[in-house]
């Protein structure tokens, strides 16, 4: 009598079971609609028994098989008669080609109805739709970020270790994962896929586009919760932020001075190390600033390309012409919170405060006597000294200071820049003007 516990009459040889899952993995990318997959009964098993279980080998390769089906199915590995132009790659399936080529050509013609994101292949889609409805088991212990993927978690578990196992064959830099080499590598290519539809200019990152499409739409999306500025990039932000935070990350190792842009560490390390990169042809002054440099050969061109279209009044720089306005529009959004006091420039504000803190943290080399204001500073130090080098060109008279020659000028060209704004009348002067409105003014 046959025994029921004995497993091996209705049990597929493990031998036939392999061989299935070699086939399997060998052919993954293999998707015939009209291939028929068979399963061997208890009795196709064990008429088995006894033969060559690898009778059928494929003269291609040499590799056996148990039965003729399963060698049919895998010559056709031999011949992929649908092979991509792009990158070599050979297909069974023209419709398999034909999915693939839209990797090439960027072509995301399937769309997900939860957030309109598109891909080039359905099994892209489908993957993405996982994150919408399927849980994600596995879960980092470091931070709680979770994966659908156990695979996704050990690369992301390698920001947590610093293991950076992904090295840069170009220049050394190295990374925790393989997709962050991938992009780094377009910095060694010149790659710049992305390119804007507005003005031409192209990216190296997606990202980095979308980013600058908001120069074009004036999007400003990132608000700041402290004083409700707005930006167009998160980094400006984040930048903006270390202003309320008072956040200085960046330190100078030679004098312990911190810093919030990393920029600005670079820059003042040039103090130490002496390097001036960008020197005046015309004075013979240098400057570690390129933007400082150029706003400096205005004082030589007397370039002015920043324009009040309130009163025509010109000026160097942008910054300059953003606080003029202020003057037409009697914006003040500085204000002190000891007394109330508002003023138009956030520096004019810290200044005011010193007056409240009692702080005169500008002294005189000279005599001692201290100052709020570097300005008050350098007014006094004229005291000490008999030298007058600013000479005006008209009549020979000399000040101690150019600012004092500037306004000494407009007496030989008739320039009166201060206008009372009750009845028009014009001054050479500030303090003129002053006088006028104060007492004499008919309106």
């Amino acid at each position: 009598m046959e025994n029921i516990n004995d497993p091996e009459p209705c049990r597929i040889k493990q031998e036939d079971i392999e061989e299935h899952i070699d086939l399997m993995e060998a052919n993954k990318e293999i998707e015939d609609p009209n291939h028929v997959k068979t399963e061997e009964t208890s009795e196709e098993s064990d008429s088995l028994e006894g033969k060559n279980p690898k009778c059928f080998s494929c003269p291609q390769c040499g590799k056996s098989f148990s039965c003729e089906q399963n060698l049919n199915f895998h010559a056709r590995l031999h011949r992929l008669p649908h092979t991509c132009d792009q990158c070599g790659k050979s297909f069974t399936i023209k419709g398999n080609l034909t999915e693939h080529m839209k990797i090439h050509t960027a072509e995301k013609t399937h769309l997900c109805d939860q957030r309109w994101k598109s891909f080039p292949q359905k099994g892209d889609l489908n993957d993405h739709l996982q994150i919408h409805t399927v849980e994600k088991p596995n879960t980092c212990d470091q931070c709680g970020k979770s994966f659908l993927h156990n695979g996704s978690l050990a690369e992301h578990v390698k920001v947590h270790t610093t293991e950076k196992p992904h090295a840069c064959d170009q220049c050394g830099k190295s990374f925790s994962q393989k997709g962050n080499l991938n992009e780094h590598m377009k910095v060694h290519t010149g790659e710049r896929p992305y390119t804007c539809d507005g003005c031409g200019k192209s990216f190296t990152h997606k990202g980095n586009l979308n980013e600058h499409m908001k120069v074009h739409t004036g999007e400003r999306p990132h608000t700041c919760d402290q004083c409700g500025k707005k930006f167009k990039l998160k980094v400006t932000l984040n930048e903006h932020m270390k202003i309320h935070t008072g956040d200085k990350p960046h330190k100078c190792d030679e004098c312990g001075k911190s810093f919030r842009r990393k920029p600005s560490l670079q820059d003042h390390i040039k103090i130490h190390t002496g390097e001036n990169l960008h020197s005046c042809d015309q004075c013979g002054k240098s400057f570690r600033k390129a933007g400082v440099f150029k706003v400096h050969l205005r004082t030589h061109t007397r370039e002015r390309p920043y324009n009040c279209d309130q009163c025509g009044k010109r000026f160097f720089r942008a910054d300059a012409l953003k606080d003029h306005v202020k003057l037409h529009t009697n914006e003040k959004p500085h204000v002190c919170s000891l007394c109330g006091k508002g003023f138009r420039q956030m520096g004019n504000l810290k200044i005011h405060l010193k007056r409240h803190s009692g702080v005169r943290d500008h002294t005189c080399s000279k005599c001692g006597k201290s100052f709020i204001r570097d300005s008050e500073l350098k007014l006094h130090q004229s005291v000490h000294t008999v030298e007058k080098p600013h000479e005006c060109s008209q009549c020979g008279k000399r000040f101690k200071r150019p600012e004092y020659l500037k306004i000494h000028e407009r007496i030989h060209t008739g320039v009166k820049p201060y206008q009372c704004h009750s009845c028009g009348k014009r001054f050479t002067y500030l303090g003129s003007l002053l006088g006028h409105t104060k007492s004499t003014c008919p309106k």
